[in-house]
């Protein structure tokens, strides 16, 4: 029951103390008196320097009527709470949100979970309220730190953890809401508050069932989703954060995901990583995506030294984010991106061949390892193949040049590839991963004019390895010839080795020699000729590498050069 007064003494109690007393029945069942409630609200609007003390009197009833469980008399107060504010948009309505902002603190430490609820519903339609004025002295630790934790509850009740659930959920929405509209902006985004906010989303969204693997953007959920489902919602409140994070604050938002993926083990498998850096990639502006990319690149070097599974995974979230950044701005990070996936690939194809030199001892075991290592290796190389292929011309040529120069090669020390822990096995296999690295980014290169697609500086680094005595290196470098020269796709129709009575029918499709080819020719033609002729000669040729040589020669003297 309320507290009452006599009528005598009634009288000499404040005018705001009696409007808010008769809004309170005597039954909390009859709800709050309407009547009552309407003066209340009028008294406030045409009197707003009461506000604070409205306030403060229905925050000293609340946290009496909290402590002795009378949960309908706080229901009536919260109502009535969110009655004046809807009503008082003034500037003097900063006290008042103190003392609103304090009951609604109390709702949230109280062990019940239908007055948390109430209290996270009260702070929401608040946080929908735009202010006149930022208030700076405001801070919202105690309720970034309190709704995190209703993320997080574990009440046996499976029915009531959810609604607790998507209560936390939605009260750190309306923070971020209330919170990146003012001033405040800094405060939400400090370290402190983001590696509670977004671990607690990422918490929730791994309950999704089926995680969704499409290259597109995923559609939107429907209202309902949000309200009954904590994934939906919670990965719709992450998207929302992301989409306004800033350039100063965007990687604050970003480094959370690292350490949640890895404390949970979410690297291998990585679907939910995959997942969640999609959705990253998505919501954020598209000029921040190459950000995204150098924090993926530097926690890949800050786990070289876990398992290949788990570096293949961090591989795998770097491809589908590079995908994704493909499409608008990649931003300053191509090299860095090449540079960090080439030494992973040496370092992998060192463990590779560290592994092997282990004798048969734990053959099994070291085994295993080696084709963990291919995993890892094969991630690379997908990744620099789809990055290199979704660049311009100009940029795709500087990573040509880039690799080719990593490639060792025996009797010569223009690499820039530290080679030293390798050993003979480890060369070959590193020589191999870099070409056909080189392979996947010169696929469906077009050059207009051969000496743009193999200037001097890249020509003979490239024709080195096609004498080697390795067949497949020398298929390689067959191939990566082929894809700069082909520029009209003809090798189709130079495919098997037979003879051709009237190169008419092949159709082939030609084009006038311009004098920079002619001149390519009349400098090179005899090198290119050579190489062939020689290439013809190792005793180790299959019957693959005969095809590409025939292909070449085939090409070089029936189209004159004119791909």
């Amino acid at each position: 029951m309320p507290t009452r007064v006599c009528c005598c003494c009634s009288a000499l109690r404040p005018r705001y103390k009696r409007l808010v007393d008769n809004i309170f029945p005597e039954d909390p069942k009859d709800g709050l008196v309407k009547a009552d409630m309407e003066k209340l609200t009028f008294y406030a609007v045409s009197a707003p320097e009461k506000l604070d003390r409205i306030g403060a009197y229905l925050a000293e009833r609340l946290s009496r009527d909290v402590v002795r469980h009378r949960s309908g008399y706080v229901l009536i107060a919260m109502e009535a709470l969110d009655q004046l504010l809807m009503a008082c948009h003034s500037q003097s309505i900063k006290p008042f949100v103190e003392s609103f902002l304090h009951m609604v603190a109390k709702l949230l430490e109280s062990g019940e979970p239908k007055l948390q609820v109430l209290g996270t519903n009260s702070f929401v339609k608040f946080a929908n309220i735009e202010e006149d004025t930022p208030s700076y002295h405001r801070r919202y630790d105690f309720f970034v730190s309190r709704f995190s934790a209703m993320c997080h509850s574990c009440h046996s009740d499976p029915e009531i953890r959810t609604e607790i659930r998507i209560a936390g959920i939605r009260g750190i929405q309306g923070v971020v809401r209330k919170t990146v509209n003012d001033e405040l902006r800094a405060t939400i985004w400090e370290p402190q508050h983001m590696d509670k906010i977004v671990p607690s989303l990422l918490f929730n969204m791994q309950k999704i069932e089926e995680v969704d693997s499409r290259l597109g953007p995923p559609s939107s959920p429907s209202a309902a989703d949000k309200e009954e489902n904590p994934a939906v919602l919670a990965e719709s409140c992450f998207r929302e954060l992301l989409g306004r994070a800033t350039f100063g604050n965007m990687n604050n938002a970003v480094r959370p995901v690292f350490a949640h993926l890895d404390h949970h083990k979410l690297w291998d498998p990585n679907e939910f990583a995959v997942h969640c850096f999609k959705i990253i990639m998505y919501s954020i502006q598209a000029q921040y995506s190459h950000h995204v990319i150098q924090e993926i690149l530097g926690h890949l070097d800050a786990r070289r030294k876990d398992s290949p599974r788990v570096r293949a995974g961090i591989i795998q979230v770097l491809l589908e984010a590079v995908a994704i950044a493909a499409k608008g701005s990649i931003g300053p990070t191509v090299l860095e991106v090449f540079n960090t996936l080439l030494k992973h690939l040496r370092l992998s194809v060192e463990l590779e061949a560290n592994d092997s030199q282990k004798g048969s001892v734990g053959s099994v075991t070291v085994s295993s390892k080696d084709n963990d290592e291919k995993i890892v290796q094969n991630a690379v190389i997908q990744t620099i193949g789809f990055f290199g292929s979704n660049l311009p011309d100009y940029q795709r040529s500087e990573i040509m040049m880039f690799i080719m120069g990593k490639v060792p090669v025996f009797g010569t020390s223009t690499h820039t590839l530290d080679i030293s822990q390798l050993g003979d096995l480890g060369t070959r296999r590193i020589q191999i991963m870099l070409l056909r690295s080189l392979l996947m980014v010169t696929s469906g290169y077009k050059a207009k004019t051969i000496v743009t697609a193999l200037p001097g500086s890249f020509l003979d680094p490239l024709l080195s390895p096609s004498l080697m005595e390795d067949y497949e290196l020398r298929q390689l470098v067959l191939e990566v010839m082929h894809n700069l020269m082909d520029r009209h796709d003809n090798r189709a129709k130079l495919r098997g080795i037979r003879i051709i009575p009237d190169v008419a029918d092949l159709k082939i499709k030609r084009e006038k020699i311009c004098r920079q080819d002619t001149s390519f020719m009349k400098k090179n033609g005899q090198q290119l000729y050579r190489h062939i002729y020689l290439g013809c000669k190792e005793e180790d040729n299959v019957q693959k590498n005969y095809e590409l040589l025939y292909t070449s020669l085939s090409c070089h003297y029936i189209t004159d050069l004119k791909w």
